[in-house]
Parts: C-alpha cells; sequence; structure tokens
C-alpha cells in the first residue's frame, strides 16, 4: 500500500485560537456569507479554514531528510501554526497577504498542483466556500436545490463577474470608480433592489398604514402585534378567546410596556389596551403548558379544543398593539379599527398552494390546521411576498436591458434579489413572535431555531419600516454578504445525492447530516417556495419540482417509512455506507478525510442508570466509516458554536464539533481482543483527556470529543474479537468508549486533596443538600479528614447532627487564597465559578493567583459535571459546564500582564 505525507491535522493543531475565533464569529453579521441566505447548521468560516489548510500542508513529521529532529519539526510546526493563527480571525477573511502565505504553503506540499475540494453535503457551503477561498477548485454538491442555489451564490456565480462595473443607470455617474471583486454584483443588487422595494411599496402601501401617535402626529409602523383566538367552550361564555403566550411587549428598566387584557363578557370579547410600569400585566398570559384559560369565564380551556377550532377553520387572530417608530423613541399603542381593517386583505390568486408534511422534525403546527405553507402567513403577509416575487422577474427585465442583454448577468441578479425575498419571508411569517426582553422589543425570526412551533401571539413586521425585519435590512444584507465573498477560480455547486456523486480524484471534506437532528428538506420548503415563484426562469431545472426533494434526504426520519425506526435507520445507514465507499475507492488518496460532526451523545438511547450507552447517529456514521476500512487518524473538537454564558444557556446544547481525520486502514491492520483492545483505549483515553480538557472542551461535549480518539484505537484494527468469537460491533465499542472515559475521570480523583475528595464522594449523594452527620462523620473517616476539618477548611457546614456542603453563595466573596491557610481545589473550583459569573476578567485574575490549583480544579469541574449528567441536574451542571468551556480564556486572562504594564525588553 503507498505510503502518503502525513498532514498537519494527523498530528497538532492550535485548537486554542481555532476555537475562539470560531466562536467569535458566531457574533459577527455585517458582511458575513451567513447573512446571504439562511441555512441551519452552518461550520464557522475560521473552522473551516483552519482544517482544509492543515488537512493539505504537510507536518514536518513527514519530512524527515528535512526536519531531522523532533525539536526540528517542532519550531517547523510552531511556523505553521503562526501562519493558522493570522489566518483564521475574521479580519484575515479578505487579507491576501495571509491568504497567499497560505495558499503558497498549500502548493509547496503538491508540485503537481493542489487537489480540488469537494463537499458532498454542502449544505450552507462553508467549507465549498473557504476551499475557494484558499486558491482551490472548489465542488459543491447537495440533494436540496435551496442549499445548491446559496452555494451557486457564493462559488460559482461571484466569480463570473469579478471586477466587472455595475451596469445600472444611477451606478457611479461619474465612471471613475474602480469596481474590484463582486462590489460591482453588489451595487447592481442594491441598486435593482432599491427600486424593487419602492415599487412594492408604491403598488401596496397603502396596506400599511401609519399610525397616530398621542400627540397627533403620525408615525411608521414597525410592527402588529397579533393574539390567536378560538370560540370559548363554556356554553355559557362563548366569548373569543385570544391565546397568548405573553402579554409584556417591553421589559427595559424604566420604560416597562405591557398590554392589559379587558373582558368584556356582555359583547363575549377581551378588548386590549396598552400599560406601563413595572408591575407588569394582570396576568402573564392566557396560555400554559398545559392549557388555555378564557379571559372572559376563566374556565381552562384543554388543547384538544383548541386543535379542533384550528382544524375546523376557526382559528383566527386579533390585533393587541401597534408599534411605532417616533423621534428616537419607540411607541406602543392600543389597537384601532383602522389598522385591525387594513390587515383584512385578500390573498392573491396566485399565492404557493403547497402542503405542509403530515409530519416533520420540529413541525407542531399541523395539529391546528395549518396544513399548507400558505396558512403559516397572514393574508396581508402573502400579498407582500407574492408581490415581492414578482417584481423579482420584473427587475431582472430591467436588469437585462442595461446589461445589453447578457441573460447571465441578469439572471445573477436576479438571484440575489430572490434571496432578499426569501430571508424577509423569514421576518413575515405568523411564526414570528417578539421578543420582549430584547431593549424595547423586538421581533424573533421564524427560525430562531431549527423548527417551525406554533406561536400563540406573533408579530407581524411592516416590510417597508425600514426597520430590522423589512425587505431593505434584508437586501442590504444580501449586498452586504456578496461584497465580501472572495473570488477565486470559479467553483461548481450541483444538485445531486451524496450517495450517487463521484469522487474521482476530489480531496473530500464534508459536514454530512445529523441523524435525526434537522430535517432540513421540509424546513427548507418554507423557502424554496418564495425562491421556486422567483426564479423559475432563471434557474429552471434547478427549481422544476413543486417542493424539495424529500425521499432521498439522507436522515433518520421514520415518518417517512410509515412510522418504522429500522427501515429510517437501514436508509440512513445503507446511505452513509455507500458515501463513504465512493470516497475511499475514488478520493484523492495522498489527502485525508474530514469530516465534521456534531450530533449529540445525550440525545440517544441509555442504559436505564441515565448512563450514556451508544448514540445512534454515531453509530451509524461511523459504521459506514468501519465497513469501508477506514481508519479514524486524527481527531479535534472545535468549538462551532456561539461563546456565551452556558450557566445561563443550560448544559444540553452541544458547543463544539469533532472534525474525524480519516484515511484508508491499512491492508497488513491487525486483530484484536476485547481485553487488549480495552488496555489500548484506556492508555490512549489517560492521555487525550487531558488534552481535551486543557483545549477547553465543554464539559458537556466530553463524552462526545471522546468518541473521536476512541474510534481512532477502534478503526485502526481490521477486527476486534469478541470472548464469543463474533466481531465487535460499532454500538459496543462506542459503550466501552463512555464507560473508560468515566473510568479515567474518576481516577483524576484521586489527585484530589482529601478534602475534595470527600465533597465529590458527598456531593454524588446529595449534591447541596442535608444529609445525617453520621454519614458524613463516616466518609470523612474513610477519606482520613474529619466533619469538623472540612468546617474548617470551608466546604462544609454542620448543624444539629446535619451536615451540607457550603453553597458558593456562602462563600467568602473577599476570598485570598494568599492567606487562607488551608486552600482546597474544592474551594478554588466553586470560586472561580463564583467569579465567572462576574466576567471572565474576575475570574482570570482569581486563576492567577491560585498557581497550579488551577489546572486541579478545572479537571475538578469536569467531573462535577459528569455527577450532574448522571443525576440529571441540569440546573447544577450548567456552572462546571461553563468553568470547563471558558478555560482557554480564563488562562489568557491569567496569562496576561496587568493592565497598564507591558513586557519589558
Amino acid at each position: 500500500m503507498t505510503s502518503y505525507p502525513t498532514k498537519l491535522i494527523e498530528v497538532a493543531l492550535p485548537l486554542d485560537v481555532i476555537n475562539r475565533e470560531a466562536a467569535r464569529e458566531k457574533s459577527i453579521r455585517h458582511g458575513h456569507p451567513s447573512t446571504l441566505h439562511l441555512w441551519w447548521a452552518r461550520r464557522p468560516l475560521a473552522a473551516c479554514r483552519a482544517v482544509l489548510f492543515a488537512q493539505l500542508v504537510d507536518d514536518p513529521s513527514a519530512h524527515p531528510e528535512q526536519f531531522s529532529t523532533p525539536e526540528a519539526q517542532e519550531i517547523e510546526r510552531e511556523r505553521l501554526f503562526d501562519i493558522i493563527r493570522r489566518l483564521v480571525p475574521w479580519e484575515a477573511s479578505n487579507d491576501e497577504k495571509i491568504l497567499e502565505e497560505a495558499r503558497a504553503e498549500i502548493r509547496r506540499c503538491y508540485p503537481d498542483g493542489p487537489p480540488a475540494i469537494v463537499d458532498p453535503f454542502a449544505g450552507g457551503g462553508s467549507i465549498p466556500l473557504e476551499a475557494q477561498r484558499l486558491g482551490l477548485e472548489a465542488h459543491a454538491s447537495d440533494l436540496n436545490p435551496v442549499a445548491v442555489l446559496i452555494n451557486k451564490a457564493l462559488i460559482e456565480i461571484p466569480p463570473k463577474f469579478a471586477n466587472r462595473p455595475p451596469v445600472h443607470p444611477d451606478a457611479d455617474p461619474s465612471g471613475l470608480k474602480s469596481w474590484t471583486g463582486a462590489q460591482g454584483l453588489a451595487e447592481d443588487v442594491r441598486l435593482y433592489g432599491k427600486w424593487m422595494r419602492d415599487e412594492a411599496e408604491r403598488r401596496i402601501g397603502h396596506l400599511y398604514p401609519k399610525a397616530t401617535l398621542p400627540d397627533g402626529r403620525e408615525a411608521k409602523v414597525v410592527a402588529w402585534l397579533w393574539a390567536r383566538t378560538v370560540t370559548c367552550p363554556n356554553p355559557a361564555c362563548r366569548s373569543t378567546m385570544p391565546l397568548v403566550r405573553s402579554f409584556w411587549v417591553s421589559k427595559a428598566k424604566g420604560k416597562e410596556t405591557w398590554v392589559r387584557p379587558i373582558a368584556e363578557p356582555d359583547r363575549r370579547r377581551v378588548r386590549f389596551e396598552i400599560g406601563h410600569g413595572p408591575d407588569g400585566p394582570p396576568v402573564e398570559g392566557s396560555v400554559l403548558r398545559t392549557g388555555a384559560t378564557c379571559l372572559v369565564c376563566e374556565v381552562p380551556v384543554e388543547f384538544g379544543h383548541i386543535r379542533g377550532e384550528g382544524r375546523s377553520g376557526r382559528m383566527s387572530a386579533q390585533l393587541m398593539a401597534i408599534v411605532a417608530n417616533g423621534d428616537r423613541q419607540r411607541f406602543y399603542l392600543s389597537p384601532s379599527q383602522l389598522h385591525t381593517d387594513a390587515a383584512d386583505v385578500t390573498r392573491p390568486p396566485d399565492f404557493p398552494d403547497t402542503e405542509l408534511p403530515e409530519q416533520a422534525l420540529g413541525f407542531r403546527v399541523q395539529a391546528y390546521g395549518m396544513t399548507h405553507h400558505a396558512d403559516l402567513f397572514t393574508e396581508r403577509q402573502l400579498v407582500a411576498l407574492c408581490t415581492l416575487s414578482d417584481l423579482v422577474s420584473e427587475t431582472a427585465e430591467r436588469a437585462h436591458k442595461d446589461a445589453q442583454g447578457d441573460s447571465q448577468y441578469s439572471d445573477a441578479i436576479a438571484t440575489y434579489l430572490a434571496f432578499g425575498v426569501s430571508n424577509a419571508a423569514d421576518d413575515l411569517s405568523t411564526i414570528v413572535s417578539w421578543r420582549s426582553s430584547h431593549g424595547t422589543g423586538a421581533s424573533r425570526s421564524t427560525f430562531s431555531r431549527q423548527a417551525i412551533p406554533m406561536t400563540w401571539d406573533f408579530t407581524e413586521c411592516n416590510p417597508f419600516a425600514n426597520a430590522a425585519g423589512d425587505i431593505q435590512s434584508a437586501l442590504a444584507a444580501v449586498c452586504g454578504s456578496l461584497g465580501r465573498l472572495p473570488l477565486g477560480q470559479p467553483g461548481v455547486a450541483t444538485q445531486i445525492s451524496a450517495v450517487d456523486r463521484k469522487f474521482d480524484g476530489l480531496a473530500i471534506a464534508t459536514d454530512p447530516p445529523y441523524y435525526d437532528n434537522i430535517g432540513y428538506a421540509d424546513l427548507s420548503d418554507f423557502f424554496y417556495i418564495w425562491l421556486r415563484r422567483s426564479l423559475s426562469t432563471a434557474h429552471r431545472d434547478l427549481l422544476s419540482t413543486m417542493l424539495t426533494p424529500k425521499s432521498s434526504e439522507l436522515i433518520a426520519t421514520p415518518y417517512r417509512f410509515n412510522g418504522s425506526r429500522p427501515r429510517a435507520e437501514a436508509h440512513f445507514e445503507s446511505g452513509f455506507r455507500d458515501v463513504f465507499r465512493h470516497a475511499a475507492e475514488q478520493g484523492r488518496s495522498d489527502t485525508p478525510i474530514t469530516i465534521f460532526y456534531a450530533f449529540k451523545q445525550s440525545e440517544s438511547d441509555d442504559g436505564g442508570d441515565g448512563s450514556t450507552v451508544a448514540s445512534t447517529g454515531w453509530e451509524k456514521m461511523l459504521q459506514g466509516l468501519v465497513d469501508n476500512r477506514l481508519v479514524v487518524s486524527g481527531t479535534w473538537p472545535m468549538r462551532t458554536e456561539k461563546a456565551g454564558r452556558m450557566i445561563a444557556s443550560g448544559t444540553n446544547a452541544l458547543a463544539s464539533s469533532i472534525i474525524l481525520v480519516c484515511r484508508p486502514r491499512s491492508v497488513a491492520a491487525g486483530v484484536t481482543d476485547r481485553r487488549a483492545f480495552m488496555q489500548s483505549l484506556k492508555a490512549r483515553l489517560g492521555g487525550d483527556l487531558r488534552v481535551l480538557q486543557s483545549g477547553g472542551i465543554a464539559p458537556v461535549d466530553l463524552a462526545q470529543a471522546a468518541i473521536g480518539p476512541g474510534m481512532a484505537v477502534f478503526s485502526s484494527y481490521a477486527k476486534v474479537v469478541e470472548p464469543d468469537g463474533s466481531a465487535m460491533t460499532v454500538r459496543t465499542a462506542l459503550a466501552l468508549i463512555n464507560q473508560v472515559l468515566d473510568e479515567v475521570s474518576a481516577e483524576q480523583e484521586g489527585e484530589f486533596d482529601e478534602f475534595t475528595r470527600w465533597a465529590v464522594a458527598w456531593f454524588s449523594e446529595y449534591g447541596h443538600d442535608e444529609g445525617q452527620f453520621g454519614r458524613a462523620d463516616d466518609l470523612a473517616r474513610a477519606k482520613n479528614v474529619s466533619v469538623d476539618g472540612l468546617v474548617r477548611a470551608g466546604v462544609a457546614k454542620s448543624s444539629a447532627g446535619k451536615v451540607s456542603l457550603l453553597s458558593r453563595a456562602e462563600l467568602p466573596r473577599d476570598w485570598d487564597p494568599a492567606t487562607d491557610t488551608r486552600v482546597t481545589v474544592w474551594e478554588v473550583c466553586q470560586q472561580l465559578i463564583r467569579r465567572l459569573d462576574e466576567g471572565t476578567a474576575s475570574a482570570g485574575e482569581l486563576l492567577a493567583n491560585v498557581g497550579g490549583l488551577g489546572d486541579a480544579a478545572r479537571d475538578l469541574a469536569y467531573r462535577l459535571f459528569q455527577i450532574c449528567e448522571s443525576k440529571k441536574w441540569a440546573k447544577e451542571a450548567g456552572p462546571y459546564n461553563a468553568l470547563g468551556a471558558e478555560w482557554p480564556e480564563l488562562q489568557r486572562v491569567a496569562a496576561a500582564p496587568p493592565p497598564g504594564q507591558g513586557t519589558l525588553l
């Protein structure tokens, strides 16, 4: 078997800076490619850029003739790390100097020319885009036409019109401006988009009347807040029942505003007024998890009645409030008949009349009678979106004329205009809700998460308000993104299933679907219906079907197999097996395959005691690798979700993706038995656990991250033989990986002081609850301490025959480890968490003062998180997860010189 150079990604990576920049990128919006068009679960550009570079560049150890000693190899490796550190920040995205330096390194490793990169599950296009940015020939393919269109807009269309000046008559009348990259195309999209927006307002602007402010002035409405309604089932009432999640509209301090419901029994209705003040509304809302309450007769109403009313077409809506913008001030106004009547319009005759799936991941609206996509919009929203999508074609005709008959260019402009309309739809549906806790209030888009949930009170944004959520904002985001796109050699975006595509001579980097986490096809139909209506001429072949393809989508969804989970799993597993077989057989042999994967282990089966046995999503994906003789040659946990306070956000959100690096397994790979496999596994995880923890992998992701090194051991063997002679399955291997991880983590307790070991044992039994003194004393003797010593050490408190751990709120806020005569790891860990709640600067300052106890406190946080997970103590787990995840940042702060001091030369 031919041997190929080891790549950098198979040996080492500067994970700290990659993770920091990938997490930071999630907060960047202006000009980011993600604002071109929404797609779910995009990987950060920083992570993709780093992975691609390290996937292609040789590790120094591959060239012993140049770097003959470990020291020389490390120096060269550090040089490559420095390139990555300068390559991954958002500011480097269009820095030609550093980009060319990275491209030169790639070319150096491929004298005959670097490989073309393919992502067969291209989705939102992060990997192909970054491949193009690095000077590579980028190939993107996906079964989903919306994803393909996004990739065309990212890597295929812009290079065709590089450095071309705009054709719009109003563009740069002097003719002196230099148009580089895609700036000319972006300028045309902006100018034609402005005409489209203005023409739409001319045609339907009368449907969006202004509001009258308390002083008599008129102001543009930003949004209308509506409540869905049904008829009360109480025979003595039969009032129109508003269904409201919350009557709050603004919780900004000093500007608290809410809707006051006023029952009018004689008119069988509720009317609404605007209230002010911190006391808030008389009731939080009329809908709870258990059902609703009629605000007229106060009778509780079951969801069954509400669903029945919806399915019978008797669910309506009532205006609750009007949101208007005055001079540097927001006004909340009570409903008026004028604004109620303005929304009472007839559906346009040619609206998209496509059906929602009967069942789908994350869909909840069908049970309430919303069975068609049009049911997700008000009639006025349908009029607006149909008008705008019609105008895409009309605007393209104007551009075609101005471009002297260049249909390719006018089709390109139409594509980006249609993206603006499609993105606007995300803010123009009845799934849009109101965020009262966001400043003085703001709308929350349809896809604030990857689902279409039921909303009781919804927000109708004004598409012409010149504010967030309108068509102008949507088009501005498209133009901002387009103007910053890289313009390497033109990429290729193709609609084809990953199972059917060819990989001849291509290097593979991909982010495959996560088993049954996201129903991309069903979700993307929301956008597809508007893109198809806008671009049926420009992309006739791509948008030829009524809805996106479903049957071949590679996810495990039983509802597509008559409810059969085994058939759904078989579809997923066979598809992955085929994809990886083709990749292994046809892909470029001198370059490893890289796979981003972020399926959450704890969302799958367990062994009945709360401990995870194996993840079905991981099992099926990994089985596809193993069955095709692929071995995991490297694994890296990368932070691919937004950094933030994990204490506040809970612990069930996966913060990291695991990058798997794979190569074909050697034909000389041996066979081993379970015992030897377990020994190798423990030896590998023992060292890798330290690396993962010091790298800032969130505790919630630790079990996930351990799959990588664990599978590297398992996949290196041709077969692991069970005691009965059968071959060990991937499912069993995953269970053993989790088991060994628990054992290795528990062994770290032996490195803690005796007071901390007692606290861990007590915590695992009682948490922060009280226990009997006798039990505390028994545990203390076993750890060679006393309860009195634990109290003096600031770990526990004892009174009236009861013992409990000190809570963080009870710890001294002026604690100084330098003056404490008995500093424990437990105390350091809890104080770091308390300080982290004040901010990373405070926690980092403390970390600098505790010396070597800091790492032990970090290890303790991981151990306590594991205990909380097994006990299902989500609230307790959050702070420990936060400390582990923020560790690299705390180390950076701790190592920084004090303010006002620099480094002496």
